[in-house]
């Protein structure tokens, strides 16, 4: 028995790694997929449930507050086991609620039970968010990190047109066929199946590099947290940074959560009265391919251009300006679906050429320091506070205003990220390997 635990260390201390896309393709999709089911496909669902619009935004934004708090007990990771048995602990772990929250649709109150697992998926994946950014940290250089980030974006924006867009078209052909609550049971069990593969691919395709645990102390622990905050707050600019990170998102926080919402209400209600087969066709095709494309665009302009102020600028720009389709289509409320389609097109494209901005501003001018895993996670989770909040009230916002007055009101609501994004002070590239404590 000895000699075959010999013989199977030896083995995996000779297997070569794998290209970082191999891991990085994987990983990001599963980050994207249950927070895009979340935050998205599960308003469509609910929609088609027959919940208040309000319900829906209010609720389906609130359980989104792990990926806000996931700083919290990301120290606690740096501790224990290794980053890598949590990414893929986590994707096994979420894979099963998956299949738990198809069960519940079943129930006559679907709605508290569908809530309660949601919430608990959203622990699970914010969990794997801040173990898979601190593999990418760690395995990859300044350079390399900048070279991957357009491909890290793609494949996490595919997972959300996957979600939003195929597993939605999918639902809405199965609601003709056998209803609305197994429909969306049969997607939920699809959710599952996918992460339980990509949680056991994982566990031979990420890198083995991962240091050793430190400690498994809870003082220490409770220490480390202490510290990780300490250090965060004495960052240099650090509440310009916050600024930044929270207004970046805000118009997005508002359009993202109400826009399905608006395709599928009736034209008597200030809608376009499309279907859910036709919702998923939109995102599912041509949101798709625009935004994988401004993924990998984006991904090659950070590359050569660094991130200075210009380069932010014309980020949050592509990031902001698309939104400017939506309006168009709540005004005209036009009945043609390819000119509805190119405007979700252009705000796709937009939307995942601009996103990158902020990855890289974090990676680049929150991560860097002493707790780079930890750090990272707060400053993701102030992202998502940033998509979180404004995503709470829009549902009440476009019920008061209707859709129209609402995706006017959402261009005026980009000012802040245009200002935050020309103030904001930007951390060198000299000081990258010298200031690690700032």
């Amino acid at each position: 028995m000895n000699e075959l635990l010999e013989q199977t260390v030896e083995l995996r201390k000779g297997r070569k790694a794998l290209p970082p896309i191999f891991w990085i393709s994987t990983t990001w999709f599963a980050m994207g997929l249950p927070f895009v089911a979340l935050s998205g496909a599960s308003s469509i669902m609910y929609k088609n449930l027959g919940v208040s619009d309000a319900q829906i935004a209010f609720w389906t934004s609130l359980i989104m507050l792990p990926w806000t708090i996931k700083p919290l007990w990301g120290p606690f990771l740096e501790l224990y086991k290794t980053k890598k048995f949590f990414v893929y602990t986590t994707q096994i772990l979420t894979g099963l609620l998956f299949g738990l929250l198809g069960l519940t649709l079943q129930l006559d109150h679907f709605f508290s039970f569908s809530i309660a697992l949601l919430t608990l998926i959203a622990f699970s994946g914010s969990t794997h968010d801040t173990a898979a950014d601190g593999v990418y940290l760690n395995e990859l250089n300044a350079k390399q990190q900048a070279k991957y980030v357009g491909w890290q974006g793609a494949f996490y924006n595919v997972a959300k047109v996957f979600s939003g867009g195929v597993l939605v078209y999918l639902a809405g052909q199965l609601e003709q066929e056998i209803g609305i609550k197994s429909a969306w049971m049969v997607v939920m069990f699809a959710y599952g199946f996918i992460m339980l593969g990509i949680g056991l691919y994982s566990i031979r395709a990420l890198p083995a590099h991962d240091e050793a645990p430190k400690s498994t102390s809870l003082k220490e622990g409770m220490d480390t947290l202490r510290d990780v905050i300490i250090t965060f707050f004495q960052k240099k600019n650090i509440w310009f940074s916050l600024l930044f990170i929270v207004f970046y998102r805000f118009a997005e926080g508002q359009a993202i959560k109400i826009t399905p919402l608006f395709f599928k209400a009736q034209r008597t209600e200030g809608g376009l009265g499309l279907s859910t087969s036709e919702i998923g066709l939109l995102y599912g095709v041509f949101g798709a391919i625009a935004f994988v494309l401004g993924s990998i665009v984006a991904g090659h302009f950070v590359s050569k251009k660094g991130l200075d102020r210009r380069t932010l600028m014309i980020l949050c720009a592509f990031f902001n300006v698309p939104f400017v389709a939506y309006a168009f289509l709540a005004i005209t409320l036009p009945t043609n679906l390819y000119l509805i389609a190119a405007a979700v097109a252009i705000e796709y494209f937009g939307y995942g050429f601009g996103f990158i901005g902020i990855i890289l501003f974090i990676m680049q001018n929150i991560a860097p320091g002493k707790y780079k895993m930890a750090h990272y996670a707060f400053g993701s989770g102030l992202v998502n506070l940033g998509f979180m909040i404004p995503s709470m009230i829009s549902g009440w916002l476009s019920d008061h205003l209707g859709y129209k007055e609402f995706f006017i009101w959402v261009l005026i609501s980009t000012i802040p990220a245009f200002l935050v994004s020309w103030w904001v002070p930007l951390r060198k590239p000299e000081k990258e390997h010298t200031d690690e404590n700032n």
